[in-house]
């Protein structure tokens, strides 16, 4: 019996990059970051940050294109999955990365208003908005819960959901 399952909670270290491999099949790339904290010897407060490359495919890489923002707080589930390709020089190359078969967000929605309406502002400042009412509503629409997990214990300053 073989088991292959990753569970990270973490923040987005950028927006999603979604790219189409075919018209009907999107795939989203982004890295997320999650940290551990301890302290050492000396009881200095050390952090221990680890990146992750996340991979989404078809539906969740439309959900990660839509909602998800760099800095966002998020729950991802998936599988790990090491790929091999030949560089231009003949050159081995891997690179690891979690295939997300589950993406919540882990903020309040007033959170998340918060952090897409101050990303929106930077971006208006150099050209039309681009993020219209219609898309606005859906979102909202889409994320109606205020929290994923069915607490109201989001507020701590763990951002632990539990």
């Amino acid at each position: 019996m073989n088991l292959n399952k990753v569970m990270l909670i973490g923040r987005l270290g950028k927006k999603p990059e979604v790219n189409y491999i075919q018209p009907d099949l999107p795939v989203a790339k982004f890295s997320l970051a999650t940290s551990e904290y301890y302290k050492d010897k000396t009881g200095a407060k050390i952090e221990n940050t680890e990146w992750h490359n996340i991979v989404a495919w078809r539906g969740n890489a439309k959900f990660a294109e839509n909602y998800l923002n760099k800095g966002m707080l998020v729950y991802i589930e998936g599988k790990i999955q090491t790929r091999r390709w030949e560089s231009q020089d003949g050159t081995a190359r891997y690179v690891t990365e979690i295939v997300a078969d589950i993406l919540r967000i882990l903020e309040k929605r007033e959170n998340r208003e918060f952090t897409q309406n101050s990303q929106t502002q930077n971006t208006e400042a150099n050209s039309k908005s681009s993020f219209d009412e219609s898309s606005k509503q859906e979102s909202q629409d889409f994320m109606a819960d205020d929290d994923v997990f069915g607490g109201d214990d989001l507020g701590n300053n763990d951002d632990l959901p539990f």
